[in-house]
């Protein structure tokens, strides 16, 4: 049976929030190796990447608002410091400044594993009867399987 935030059981609504929140410290931590990667990016590839690695991060900043705020559409709290995504996420940061192919090999990783926990937190939603919520986690697991495409194209 289909439902919204407001009639969902609080049950359903607090594991729902848990996957999203899963789904918003990963998007947080790419967003900042996106970032940092725009930043120290340098060689032959310098333009082509630079605007890529730009084209992730917005778009992972307006994502993490996005789920943000389908939790709190839920009427639960977005987990939001730092220091708690970092600890949540599966995603890492990079530790110095990679090389261009590391940049790109670390960012595909990212994105392959931002697809999977939506792909999951998607499914969740779906068996516990909120469309919404699967609608929004289908939507940015395919961008991110395609931001990992283009990535596995520069790698091949």
């Amino acid at each position: 049976m289909t439902q919204t935030a407001q009639t969902l059981s609080t049950d359903a609504t607090t594991q729902i929030a848990d996957a999203l929140n899963q789904c918003v410290a990963e998007t947080a931590v790419a967003t900042m190796l996106a970032q940092n990667f725009h930043w120290n990016v340098t060689g032959m590839a310098f333009g082509p990447l630079h605007d890529l690695f730009q084209k992730i991060y917005e778009d992972h900043f307006v994502a993490q608002d996005d789920l943000a705020e389908r939790i709190r559409a839920l009427d639960v709290y977005a987990k939001g410091t730092l220091a708690g995504m970092l600890k949540r996420s599966k995603i890492s940061e990079a530790d110095g400044v990679p090389s261009a192919e590391e940049m790109i090999r670390l960012m595909k990783e990212a994105q392959e594993t931002l697809a999977e926990t939506l792909a999951g937190a998607g499914e969740l939603a779906a068996s516990l009867g909120d469309t919404l919520t699967e609608d929004l986690c289908i939507a940015r697991g395919q961008t991110h399987e395609k931001f990992a495409w283009f990535l596995r194209s520069h790698l091949a």
